[in-house]
């Protein structure tokens, strides 16, 4: 080979190198695929460039026979990587790549609904009032956009969504990248608060900047050899921001992808530090992604019975549904989802809970409906109206699990909440936004809130003997009126027990009121 050429070579190769990297940010990591990818193309720049200045044609190269030898030895290695780490081989894999306690107690473990803390804003909801409080600085509306992250965190015991400013366009990127970016929103999730919180020093180190003030070019730059995963926007307790990137490690290339840690990154000053998962500070809410948590659930219920189980037999193969959503309970966010069965029916065998912090994930064996007939079950409820259902959130509400959702108009206005029973989706009452969620919480359980804790212990208990009974709905819920043989009246919903539909005259009933009015209200059947 010629010392002249192999050194132009060189030089153009290592040119197109620097250029490449620069602008791709390519991994520098046996298990990824973008790494075989750019030392490919490594590789044919500089044989080509060999060809070229050579001028002889390539089949009279041999260097071209260099292309040929490594793009084999990486599609053997690939094809080998996918036959050794394949659900064929190795289901167990697969199926252990999440822990799932499958002895979850719904009333134990969830705690009574506290309405006061009930992030009811979903993500849609929260983007317009985001960008209702950025239309109303005049002095920053023309100059940045606000991002779309929208991160829902516990931050100061209250549940939030926060999200950063971005700048606009290259141009609004060099007049105002000396300031950098000069704050957040964060919009109450339960309240609806939204605010502007403006920093002391902009944040330089964004997605939306340029050249080395770009997030992920200053990630790579710090940690070349990381497979990175998709920023988080988070703040802690002090209401500093930080970027987390959770860090994949993977089984052959690309293959069984799990989270080994993130990366916690200033965007003020650029500065970071990489936590292994024992490691992270108890502030920050998202290191598992609720995707990857759904796709490891996925293979669990899968390959647990191994693989020809799945293809076959399908003995208690199961999977999620098609939506989740968050809940946030013990300073800690968690991702919910259905489980269902692979034939995809309208119900689900349970759900899930998962820690997005520690990956802890519980199994809850209540079967119901899934999330989707909740939705359109609440949706038929004012099929009149066109309302939309946002998906809902699952919550405990007087130790049964059930959906809360809001109705929405087209102009993404919350106009209507409903309560849909996990177990029987049939059992749905709407009421109108304007009443506030108690009062909607009121009309489902057909009883006041402060009423649904009755310690049994303080009810006076009594024999009716049932002379006449009817039934009667009122807002959405049943009711029994019930006379007994010595003329007294009482009032029982049906919530107080699944066996009133089936009570007849002549019956006796033992049962327990608190107070005694014209119609008393019975709290207690025994």
């Amino acid at each position: 080979m010629n010392k002249k050429y192999l050194l132009y070579s060189t030089l153009i190769t290592v040119l197109f190198g620097a250029i490449y990297y620069y602008v791709v940010l390519p991994p520098i990591n046996l298990h990824s695929l973008l790494f075989y990818v750019s030392l490919i193309l490594l590789i044919s720049c500089f044989v080509l460039c060999n060809i070229l200045f050579s001028g002889h044609p390539i089949r009279e190269t041999k260097n071209a026979k260099w292309v040929i030898v490594v793009v084999s030895a990486i599609l053997v290695f690939f094809i080998g990587s996918i036959a050794v780490f394949s659900p064929l081989l190795r289901a167990d894999l697969y199926a252990s790549r999440i822990t799932v306690n499958q002895n979850g107690n719904f009333t134990e473990e969830i705690a009574e609904v506290d309405f006061n803390a009930l992030p009811l804003l979903d993500r849609e909801s929260t983007g317009k009032l985001g960008d209702r409080v950025m239309g109303q600085m005049a002095d920053l509306v023309s100059q940045f956009t606000v991002s779309e992250l929208y991160t829902q965190i516990n931050y100061q015991d209250n549940i939030v969504r926060v999200t950063p400013l971005e700048y606009i366009g290259i141009i609004k990127y060099f007049t105002n990248r000396s300031q950098g970016i000069p704050g957040y929103i964060t919009v109450n999730s339960v309240t609806g608060d939204a605010k502007l919180v403006k920093l002391d020093k902009g944040m330089r180190y964004v997605p939306s900047a340029m050249f080395n003030e770009k997030l992920e070019r200053k990630l790579r730059f710090q940690y070349p050899f990381e497979i990175f995963g998709t920023a988080q926007f988070e703040l802690d307790e002090e209401g500093k921001p930080f970027y987390v990137v959770p860090t994949y490690t993977f089984r052959g290339l690309g293959m069984l992808r799990d989270i080994d840690g993130i990366i916690i990154l200033d965007p003020v000053t650029g500065h970071s530090n990489k936590y292994s998962i024992a490691e992270i500070p108890t502030w920050v809410d998202h290191v598992f992604t609720a995707q990857l948590i759904i796709e490891q659930t996925d293979d669990w219920g899968l390959y647990r019975e191994g693989f020809w189980n799945s293809m076959f037999g399908q003995k208690n193969v199961v999977q999620t549904t098609d939506g989740y959503n968050y809940l946030a309970m013990n300073d800690d966010v968690y991702v919910y989802t259905g489980i269902t069965s692979v034939l995809e029916d309208a119900a689900n065998l349970g759900f899930i809970l998962s820690n997005m912090r520690t990956k802890e994930t519980t199994f809850y064996a209540i079967a119901g409906a899934e999330e989707f007939s909740a939705m359109r079950s609440a949706e038929g409820q004012v099929q009149q109206m066109n309302y939309q259902a946002s998906f809902p959130l699952l919550i405990n509400l007087n130790g049964k699990p059930t959906y809360v959702l809001s109705l929405k108009d087209n102009a993404g206005l919350v106009k209507m909440y409903a309560f849909v029973d996990v177990v029987d989706y049939q059992k749905v009452v709407v009421t109108n936004a304007a009443e506030g969620i108690e009062k909607a919480a009121e009309n489902y359980l057909g009883r006041k809130l402060e009423d649904i804790e009755v310690d049994k212990d303080k009810l006076t208990y009594v024999d009716i003997e049932i002379a006449s009974i009817t039934m009667a709905t009122l807002s959405g819920n049943s009711y029994y009126y019930i006379t007994s043989t010595d003329g007294s009246k009482y009032k029982v919903s049906l919530v107080v027990s699944d066996e009133l539909p089936f009570v007849k005259v002549g019956d006796v009933l033992h049962a327990g009121y608190l107070d005694s009015t014209e119609v008393t209200e019975l709290l207690d059947i025994e």
